[in-house]
């Protein structure tokens, strides 16, 4: 009996207790979620034309010196072109790289040369005591390949007007045989009026701190008139190189002057008359020579044939620095994206594709060494 009496009030006791809790409430389903929007695939990674020339973008303008040991080379990407069949079989790999600003673009060539040519046709006294500019034995005109400089030339299509250029390279430009007895190495033209390339022309001895700015149109060669065919040269407001002559009175007008071209004008207290080192006079290191001068220097002695200045005007808009070393020329070089100059290549256009070919001169005038085809150059966003 009392065991009965204790179930029940345990039974009571529980029923009281879950009354008091109560049922509890149900609960509320989660709220609807939107699915995820679907997200974008990323954009594919920016790549270049196979082979181009890549110019990287920088916050700031190498050091033109020929060094090139600023951070920003070591970033850019480095194509190598083939250049051969110069004269005496002198063939290179040029190495090339790019970077721009938001206002300029900057190139870095090396390639190597065994030798540093600056003896480029120097004046030497003879043993009567006359001046003799050294000269090629066998040039018979715009060919001389023993007493010269090295150069490198880039030929860039102006808004894509020359023909086959951008298939072909400078070859289509190229007239090989044309006026042989005057032209050896034949002429360099357009096909038709209206194409014009962009040429920037390096001379390590004539140049001073700059590339020379010069152009290609369709003018083809004339003895009298034009004898360098369709290579001139941009506009200028002054500077730039010229002979080291001496000058003489004007037998047609005695108020004028003329050049003399049997004997030096300038020297340099900067030059090594042993060896003529360095190839060339500063304009503004220029100490003029007269007869009595040239009388007392020692048979033997050497004058370089060259005085430059910095180029002013159009010309001049291509800044550069050099060096060679070892073995190796290391070149610098950079100008405005956009110069405005009808004879220079515009870089308006960061997502266009720009055509060029290179050449590389070792101590030759005209015969250089040069690639097969054709380069180009893109801007990497």
């Amino acid at each position: 009996m009392k065991k009965t009496v204790f179930i029940l009030s345990l039974i009571v006791l529980v029923s009281l207790i879950l009354s008091a809790c109560g049922t509890p409430a149900p609960t509320e389903p989660p709220a609807a979620t939107e699915p995820p929007a679907p997200t974008e695939p990323p954009a594919p990674e920016w790549k270049g034309p196979e082979g181009a020339l890549v110019a990287f973008p920088v916050d700031g303008a190498p050091t033109l010196d020929g060094v090139a040991d600023d951070a920003v080379w070591a970033e850019a990407e480095e194509i190598v072109i083939e250049v051969k069949n110069g004269f005496n079989s002198f063939k290179t790999q040029a190495h090339l790289k790019a970077v721009y600003t938001a206002d300029s673009v900057y190139f870095l060539l090396t390639y190597e040369d065994p030798t540093e040519s600056w003896f480029r046709s120097p004046w030497q006294k003879q043993e009567d005591g006359a001046w003799k500019q050294i000269k090629d034995p066998d040039d018979k005109g715009g060919d001389n390949n023993l007493y010269y400089e090295d150069k490198f030339s880039m030929i860039w299509n102006i808004d894509n007007s020359i023909t086959n250029f951008n298939e072909k390279g400078c070859a289509v430009a190229c007239h090989v045989g044309e006026n042989s007895d005057v032209k050896p190495f034949g002429n360099k033209y357009t096909a038709a009026e209206g194409e014009l390339g962009d040429i920037w022309h390096w001379k390590s001895v004539r140049n001073l701190n700059q590339v020379d700015d010069q152009y290609l149109d369709w003018t083809q060669f004339d003895p009298e008139k034009a004898k360098e065919a369709g290579r001139k040269s941009d506009a200028k407001d002054s500077g730039g190189y010229t002979d080291n002559f001496a000058s003489m009175p004007d037998p047609a007008d005695a108020t004028k002057t003329i050049p003399d071209k049997t004997r030096p004008g300038f020297t340099s207290p900067n030059i090594d008359m042993t060896s003529g080192a360095p190839g060339y006079i500063l304009d503004s290191e220029k100490v003029a020579l007269d007869q009595a001068a040239l009388d007392a220097l020692p048979v033997g002695s050497y004058i370089p044939g060259i005085i430059k200045s910095e180029i002013v005007g159009d010309r001049g808009n291509i800044s550069a620095g050099w060096k060679w070393a070892d073995g190796v020329w290391t070149i610098e070089f950079g100008r405005a994206l956009e110069t405005g100059s009808e004879t220079d290549v515009q870089f308006s256009d960061l997502a266009a594709q720009y055509f060029f070919g290179l050449a590389i001169f070792d101590n030759a005038q005209v015969r250089h060494a040069f690639q097969s085809g054709i380069s180009s150059m893109v801007f990497k966003p």
